[in-house]
């Protein structure tokens, strides 16, 4: 329901601010990347709390705030109003997205925690696969944007419900002593690991934002991105079930290795094949190999880090992610609007390749060193 609500807007915003507020594709990029500037400040707080605090209660306050921020969708009547309740979202969205990752791995059994994550995470990947895909069939039958963000807040809604039902066993916060220090908000121990991430989410962020836009003014698709979406989510579903059979077992950097590969060359298809076969088999492409790389990068955080740093490390991976999706909506939209989506995409797969040569000189290395499980 988190991921759900939330992107169940983010293909169709920059289609929203272009028709509504006549927002120019740079314009679009600087509104929209604005969430992603408080949820990177705030997740690296939210890790300290969720470390701190009884996560069940930061997780409640901070998802009920989240449900309230889309009913200000509705409100925002101007585009410097949408701006701020949009920069304004990205607080309570990140603070959710980490207690609640944390409280997942708080129920795994660490023999199968592994296994778990990507479980966890795969229920994360549909969401987000499956919630374009709705938002733009329900904006081809209604033509209204109203609906879409009175959906995302009844969604959002359940989620809070659901929430709220959940009961944890007491465990005792982490006390720590001395001054407060980097380590408490960042795992610093997984700095390469960010850095992966970071280019991830850049290449992912710019596919993602314009890749309406782009098959409707490029391609004359006019109705396929829903189909976009949906194979993307089949590509997760099936990389998350083979993929969950080698993590049990231990193999974390084989998941990692394969899913970056597969991915890139996704992208590549996308970039180099201006035509529906580029357009839909690179969905289906970097589905199969984000299924397969995100549950391993998530638990090679976990696997660096104490029992007392596990939202710390949920929190690093996730401001990793905000840094990289930040960049990738602000700097793919002045590529858009300077250098054509062609120059855009061709960037998204340029960085991909930057990410793939980080992990294998330093990823690799700097995790099988530092590892604790």
């Amino acid at each position: 329901m988190i991921f759900f609500s939330f992107m169940l807007l983010t293909p169709l915003l920059p289609t929203y601010l272009s028709e509504t507020f006549q927002a120019d594709k740079d314009t679009i990029g600087f509104v929209l990347s604005g969430y992603t500037m408080t949820a990177l400040v705030i997740r690296s707080l939210s890790g300290y709390m969720v470390d701190s605090l009884p996560r069940r209660v930061v997780l409640v306050v901070s998802y009920a705030l989240f449900c309230i921020f889309f009913a200000g969708y509705l409100a925002a009547g101007t585009l410097l109003l949408f701006a701020i309740v949009r920069t304004l979202h990205g607080a309570p969205f990140g603070a959710t997205t980490v207690s609640n990752s944390t409280v997942a791995i708080d129920v795994l059994p660490s023999s199968r925690r592994a296994e778990g994550i990507g479980y966890y995470g795969l229920s994360n990947n549909i969401a987000t696969a499956i919630s374009p895909t709705v938002a733009i069939l329900v904006y081809n039958a209604c033509d209204d944007f109203d609906i879409l963000f009175w959906l995302a807040f009844a969604t959002s809604t359940i989620g809070l419900a659901l929430t709220a039902s959940v009961k944890l066993q007491n465990r005792p916060t982490a006390k720590r002593s001395g001054p407060i220090s980097l380590d408490r908000f960042i795992l610093l121990k997984g700095w390469s690991q960010g850095i992966s991430i970071i280019c991830f989410a850049f290449s992912y962020a710019v596919l993602v934002t314009y890749i309406a836009i782009y098959g409707k003014e490029e391609l004359g698709i006019t109705s396929g991105t829903g189909v976009f979406f949906a194979l993307l989510a089949i590509g997760l579903i099936c990389s998350r079930l083979v993929g969950s059979r080698t993590l049990r077992k231990g193999k974390i950097l084989q998941n990692a290795s394969t899913g970056i590969i597969i991915a890139m060359l996704g992208y590549l298809l996308f970039a180099s094949l201006h035509n529906k076969f580029g357009y839909y088999g690179a969905a289906l492409i970097i589905g199969l190999g984000n299924g397969h790389m995100f549950p391993a990068f998530q638990t090679m955080f976990i696997n660096l880090a104490t029992n007392e740093q596990r939202g710390t490390a949920n929190s690093t991976m996730l401001v990793s992610w905000d840094i990289g999706m930040g960049l990738g909506i602000l700097i793919g939209g002045i590529a858009a609007e300077y250098f054509g989506y062609h120059a855009a995409f061709w960037s998204a797969w340029v960085v991909n390749i930057i990410c793939i040569i980080i992990f294998y000189l330093y990823g690799r290395r700097t995790y099988l060193n530092g590892r604790l499980r």
